[in-house]
């Protein structure tokens, strides 16, 4: 068994075909069939269904794929390691990031992170918290940028910055003309939040006290939901760093919520056995360039992050 093998059955269940599979890799697609034909022979099973179009893993496939996966991954972070003892940051980030944070952290982040490692080819994906745990323990991606605690094993948190929830109101809302909210204030049946799946949506309705109704609407993106507010009448509530985004009319919507205050915890995840400290870092601190002091979590002002 070769990392060149490992390499050649990754790329074949990315494609689910041989020809595309074998160009990713440069080499012919009868070399690549042959060398996991070979790799079949010495593990004893059938990795692929080639009877199916596109083919996909077997059984016994979807076992090995899975360690074919995290045996890469650890090649990767090695050569890279490496790479970062000679003095340079190199090599791929993968970085997920959920899309309640990505509108007004990501652009910045981009930008930032591009020039002060201009080494490090930066690839980011929006996608949901589900999606991004199961990519971590199947280590197709690097690290995150999400909402936590997460309670997961095997996958380390470490805390950026606090954010505090807000309520956007129609100037319709009876509790329009109150300057502040507390938790009793919040009319259940003119809620507006989140579809399923979106981690926010489980703040706030934590937050609310599971208090929802069930004529709630939900939609699909922040954005999406002060829209409808305008529109529509009702309430949301936001992040805070989302106000920004707001027009100075809309501001003029936003009220504080101080009975109990509301705030969500962002946090940078990790494997439990990544071991790219430099790349680690290097995220944290294009990030504090981006969040106000006043929201940093206090140690990561401080220190270094130490794997």
């Amino acid at each position: 068994m070769t990392l060149q093998q490992l390499e050649y059955i990754v790329a074949l269940d990315r494609t689910r075909h041989f020809v595309r599979a074998a160009e990713q890799c440069g080499v012919t697609q009868p070399t690549l069939s042959a060398m996991i034909h070979k790799l079949e022979d010495e593990l004893g099973c059938l990795l692929f269904d080639r009877s199916m179009h596109p083919v996909v893993p077997t059984d016994a496939g979807t076992r090995v794929l899975h360690h074919a996966n995290v045996i890469l991954y650890n090649v990767r972070q090695l050569n890279e390691e490496l790479s970062a003892q000679k003095g340079s940051l190199s090599g791929t980030l993968t970085l997920g990031i959920i899309p309640t944070i990505a509108p007004y952290l990501l652009p910045r982040f981009i930008a930032g992170f591009r020039r002060d490692y201009p080494d490090v080819t930066l690839k980011v994906a929006e996608m949901r918290t589900d999606s991004i745990i199961a990519k971590l323990h199947a280590a197709e991606i690097d690290m995150a940028i999400l909402s936590t605690p997460l309670e997961e094993p095997n996958i380390l948190e470490v805390p950026l910055y606090y954010e505090k929830f807000i309520a956007y109101i129609s100037p319709d809302e009876s509790i329009f003309g109150k300057e502040e909210l507390s938790i009793s204030d919040l009319p259940m049946e003119h809620l507006w939040v989140l579809e399923e799946g979106h981690c926010l949506r489980n703040q706030v309705l934590n937050f609310c006290e599971n208090r929802l109704r069930t004529s709630t609407f939900e939609a699909g993106s922040i954005d999406t939901l002060v829209k409808i507010v305008d529109v529509n009448g009702g309430y949301t509530v936001i992040p805070e760093l989302h106000v920004a985004l707001l027009s100075a009319e809309q501001k003029l919507n936003l009220r504080a919520i101080v009975r109990p205050e509301a705030t969500r915890e962002i946090a940078l995840v990790i494997r439990h056995d990544y071991v790219r400290e430099g790349l680690v870092n290097a995220v944290a601190n294009s990030i504090k360039t981006i969040i106000p002091s006043s929201m940093l979590d206090q140690r990561l002002k401080k220190f270094a992050i130490r794997l």
